[in-house]
């Protein structure tokens, strides 16, 4: 078994790059990291979630996406920064621990654990819906369990078959994307068969671009900034390649400008082929426009596209989860049954179990822990999904901006030491330090004091809070016990 390394004490030691080495596999490749980055945060909620925001901000959804693009961008680049720096398989976790002490790595490393591990049932349910509706004969409890066993299965073997299931799922959905913004670009200017120009009529008219003012612009930004999830797994990924600074700067500087242009440039799309007021919540506005330019079974492949989306997700939350619990039991904070990993056939050298090679290094219990809350998650949702499986998603609805804000308040803590002590590390650095940094801190407070104000997002940021002070609490007392055990043995020794 993988013993974990001291954790050192906030301080030069702490921010050092020079890290131990971590016992996980190195099989995850650079196109691995670069299409995890480009599709991590491609799924449902911008194919069928974007109608939501159509309809409350009208064509200034563009604006809404490109303020919480913006928002997903920066909070990246800092990532990106700290990640090229100390490359550690609990990323953000790690970092909030250099960073602001012991109790900021554990709250964030287990809210973003139970964010990730109760997502992971919404996205098993509503793969298993659609693939139902192919299939009815077969019941949609026994989708998830084939969902569930297979990505267990691909995540309990070596990292490359994770990091080539996420590859090729994100390949076929830039592709769709790619495929959608030419199409309705052409359709824009009338370049398709019995199609004519639309010009700027649908962006101008039925209430103009502004048809709720800003506030519906606002109300669009609420709507949308979740979509932006998913962005962290690639740093947390990015420890398992061969070069992890150099990894996950590449993937960080061709994702965030990329997916903000696929974010965007499908809304501009959209509401330019047909007015805002065709778009309805719960129904796919992709479905909608490629209906209207005349491409045949519209809304069967797009439900092959949300439903690639969602299997795709589902695969990377598992991942995400079982490296940020195996994270968080190397440095003290679960179990530590949790470390074992796997050994590679014929290793020689490396750790103490063999498990420094290619096809080993698979924190195996670590993924068993977060599949076994997975499933205990996705039982819920399919026998109590309005009363106890709601309650758990309103109590991760506003997790994210939690993790965000820290990585935020890790960064300006860590940029300022590593510029002191280790300048070399930065090979990628945050833009305008720290003005932007503060400029991220105030724009997610105040997405957060705009969430209270709305009568359906109010219940998620109260349960998230209730969430989060109990994880914060149950952090201080740890630190308090330690405190005191530590007085105590001093204590003795001075006697």
């Amino acid at each position: 078994m993988h013993e974990a390394p001291p954790t050192p004490p906030p301080g030069p030691a702490a921010t050092s790059p020079a890290a131990p080495a971590e016992p996980l596999s190195h099989g995850l490749k650079q196109r691995h990291l670069t299409m995890l980055g480009l599709g991590g945060v491609i799924g449902a909620g911008l194919f069928v979630g974007s109608g939501a925001g159509i309809a409350v901000a009208g064509p200034a959804i563009v604006v809404s996406y490109l303020i919480a693009g913006a928002l997903a961008m920066l909070v990246m680049r800092m990532l990106g920064e700290m990640s090229a720096a100390m490359p550690a398989s609990g990323s953000f976790s790690v970092h909030a621990e250099r960073a602001l002490g012991r109790w900021a790595g554990f709250s964030v490393g287990w809210l973003y654990w139970f964010l990730l591990v109760v997502v992971l049932a919404v996205e098993a349910t509503a793969a298993a819906q659609i693939a139902h509706g192919w299939v009815p004969s077969v019941e949609p409890w026994a989708w998830v369990l084939l969902f569930m066993v297979v990505f267990t299965v691909a995540n309990l073997t070596a990292v490359k078959n994770f990091g080539e299931f996420e590859f090729w799922f994100a390949s076929l959905k830039v592709g769709a994307i790619v495929v959608f913004l030419v199409l309705g670009g052409l359709a824009v200017f009338g370049l398709l068969p019995d199609t004519d120009p639309v010009g700027m009529t649908n962006l101008t008219g039925q209430g103009g671009f502004l048809p709720n003012g800003w506030s519906g612009v606002v109300s669009g930004v609420l709507t949308v900034v979740f979509a932006f999830g998913g962005l962290e797994v690639v740093t947390i990924a990015a420890a398992e390649t061969d070069d992890p600074a150099r990894a996950v700067g590449r993937a960080v500087r061709s994702a965030v400008v990329r997916i903000l242009f696929f974010y965007v440039g499908s809304m501009l799309v959209i509401v330019t082929v047909l007015p805002w007021t065709a778009q309805q919540a719960g129904l796919s506005p992709y479905v909608k426009v490629l209906d209207a330019i005349g491409v045949p079974s519209a809304g069967q492949i797009m439900n092959i596209v949300v439903f690639v989306a969602l299997l795709s997700a589902l695969n990377a939350n598992l991942y995400g989860s079982s490296r940020m619990i195996f994270s968080l039991a190397e440095r003290g904070e679960a179990p530590r049954g949790l470390l074992k990993v796997s050994r590679r056939a014929g290793a020689e050298g490396g750790g103490a179990d063999g498990s420094s090679g290619q096809a080993g290094g698979v924190p195996r219990r670590a993924v068993l822990a977060s599949v076994a809350f997975g499933f205990v998650s996705v039982l819920l949702n399919l026998l109590w999904p309005d009363t106890v499986f709601l309650y758990m998603l309103n109590s991760v609805g506003a997790v994210l901006l939690f993790v965000w804000a820290l990585i935020a308040a890790a960064q300006l803590r860590l940029r300022a030491r590593l510029e002191q002590e280790a300048p070399d590390a930065l090979a990628l650095r945050m833009w305008w330090f720290p003005y932007l940094t503060w400029v991220t801190l105030a724009g997610l407070l105040g997405v957060l004091l705009l969430m209270l104000t709305d009568d359906a997002a109010r219940p998620q940021v109260l349960w998230s809070a209730g969430a989060t002070a109990l994880v914060l609490l149950v952090a201080v007392g740890r630190e308090w016990r330690d405190r005191r055990a530590r007085r105590e043995s001093s204590a003795l020794t001075d006697r």
